[in-house]
């Protein structure tokens, strides 16, 4: 890590203690976690104070941490389920739980100081509360506006204080968060233009639903059988 950045992170441990703690992280610039109830303050302060600087809000977006670190891609066999989430969901749909894993959904936000050339990411975990839910931003950084409305719209993250949350890529009428990671990619209902109606209407899904197990064809002759028992006997 450069020297600019060895220095930010000296003044953030100073300025904010416990407040925050440091991610390891493999990009260039610093990545520091803060709990929910931290965030208006320590974000503030990252913005006003001269020693950080930080002005400009580049972007928010959520993360949904479901599973997260467990998948087949390890497996040394073929896998028996799948890497399509167009399947049957759970028994228990996990969008309708009481509560989360209280480090299941993050909110993510990408700071600029243009004054000193740095960049720096914050990371909040919203909690165990179902809908997920943190405090806005905008009347930090007022660009953050649309960042949560989107981070509201494809992860159902909710955020306190925000002064029109509404959905801004999917339809009004549309059901669920797509970008949550038990939402199915076949979706819950299509969206067609009916002539006869003369208006969008809703139907079921008639999509069916497969799983999808990745198969390697080889057409080359020199995976025929007949060529490896040649060889087999040579």
């Amino acid at each position: 890590m450069t020297n600019p950045y060895e220095s930010l992170a000296t003044r953030i441990d100073a300025r904010f203690g416990e407040q925050v703690s440091r991610v390891a992280s493999t990009c260039r610039e610093l990545t520091y976690e803060v709990d929910k109830d931290d965030l208006i303050k320590v974000a503030t302060a990252l913005r006003n104070e001269a020693d950080f600087g930080f002005e400009m809000l580049v972007d928010v977006c959520g993360v949904d941490y479901l599973s997260y670190g467990s998948d087949e891609w390890t497996t040394n066999s073929a896998t028996g389920t799948g890497f399509s989430r167009g399947v049957e969901r759970p028994s228990v749909i996990l969008d309708e739980a009481d509560e989360f894993d209280a480090r299941r959904f993050a909110v993510v936000y990408h700071l600029l100081s243009i004054q000193n050339n740095l960049r720096l990411r914050l990371r909040v975990f919203t909690g165990t509360s179902n809908p997920p839910i943190v405090k806005s931003v905008v009347d930090i950084w007022n660009g953050a506006n649309w960042f949560e409305r989107e981070a509201f719209d494809l992860y159902g993250i909710l955020f306190e204080g925000h002064p029109d949350l509404r959905r801004i890529l999917t339809d009004y009428g549309f059901i669920g968060h797509p970008f949550r990671k038990d939402f199915p990619i076949m979706g819950n209902v299509e969206v067609s233009y009916d002539a006869d109606e003369g208006r969008v209407v809703y139907k079921p899904v008639t999509i069916e639903s497969r799983t999808l197990v990745p198969r390697v064809i080889r057409d080359d002759n020199r995976y025929s059988a007949d060529l490896r028992d040649v060889k087999k006997d040579g």
